[in-house]
């Protein structure tokens, strides 16, 4: 192990290419989180309300939905996939987007996520090089990418993902990776109670709900990555980005639909994670 790593630090670009291509197949895993996620919640949704409602009752017959589990299949004529017909972007291209049995279309979606994963994970790996804070960061990565398609979506940020990647946060931060024990902790606590200030702020003047808890916890997690002293300037990007974006949408859709505010926050994030310090001092003037 240590051979490989003494190997990759040395030759950089083998370890681009090894970044590259691992994120390449992350970004297939993710398609699967983001399609099965919501899928899989609505399901246990489903049994825990026929547990409460009717207990008398048996709980109705389906075959459980996890990450792994039923097999991926065409949509349309139910073909399965092989494993050749599931390599990241090349699969897509060969096939030229359409299922291999019914030629029905296969969202560009897919591959776009592919390349998505892979390019950040190289941006992260070009920020902070071949140290323990890129491997951390690569998780952080590929969490919010899942997270920002999911709450497009479904408008959901499942608790399955954003308290797991709090509590890695804290547990990072506890050997002062990112920041101190003590700074993880308060940005924690203050990134879900500033968030929670302005929806009960809003609620009381509204008499609406302008945001999920879910939006909460993702800040909070980011929180425990950063700690306190980058909330305000994710706050600030979110809503910067969530101007721009949510503009284009309205122009594109030319409808009023609910607004998902996660996948701005974690964009921001992101950006924060990178190249907050950077942004601090140009702001500052330093």
């Amino acid at each position: 192990m240590q051979e490989l790593i003494a190997y990759f630090i040395q030759n950089p670009t083998a370890l681009y290419i090894a970044v590259g291509l691992f994120s390449l197949c992350i970004g297939s895993f993710l398609n699967v989180v983001i399609y099965r996620t919501p899928k899989m919640m609505e399901q246990e949704w489903r049994n825990d309300c026929q547990m409460l409602l009717h207990p008398e009752q048996a709980i109705i017959d389906e075959s459980k939905i996890t990450l792994s589990k039923p097999a991926s299949t065409c949509p349309k004529c139910h073909n399965p996939i092989r494993w050749y017909q599931n390599i990241p972007v090349l699969s897509w291209l060969v096939l030229r987007g359409k299922c291999s049995n019914c030629q029905n279309l296969i969202s560009v979606r897919y591959p776009m996520i592919e390349v998505l994963t892979a390019v950040c994970a190289l941006i992260v790996l070009a920020v902070f090089g071949p140290t323990v804070q890129m491997l951390f960061g690569l998780l952080l990565t590929y969490t919010l990418i899942a997270l920002t398609f999911i709450d497009f979506d479904t408008q959901l940020l499942p608790d399955r993902y954003t308290l797991p990647l709090a509590a890695l946060g804290l547990a990072v931060n506890s050997y002062a990776i990112y920041t101190s024990p003590t700074s993880a902790i308060w940005g924690y606590v203050i990134g879900f109670l500033c968030l929670w200030v302005v929806y009960y702020l809003f609620k009381i003047v509204t008499g609406k709900e302008g945001m999920g808890y879910g939006d909460f916890k993702l800040l909070a997690a980011l929180g425990a990555w950063m700690g306190p002293m980058m909330l305000p300037l994710i706050v600030l990007l979110s809503s910067l980005v969530g101007a721009i974006i949510g503009i284009i949408l309205l122009k594109v859709r030319k409808e009023n639909q609910p607004f998902a505010f996660g996948p701005y926050i974690a964009i921001a994030g992101w950006i924060a994670f990178l190249w907050g310090e950077q942004i601090m001092k140009v702001y500052l003037g330093q």
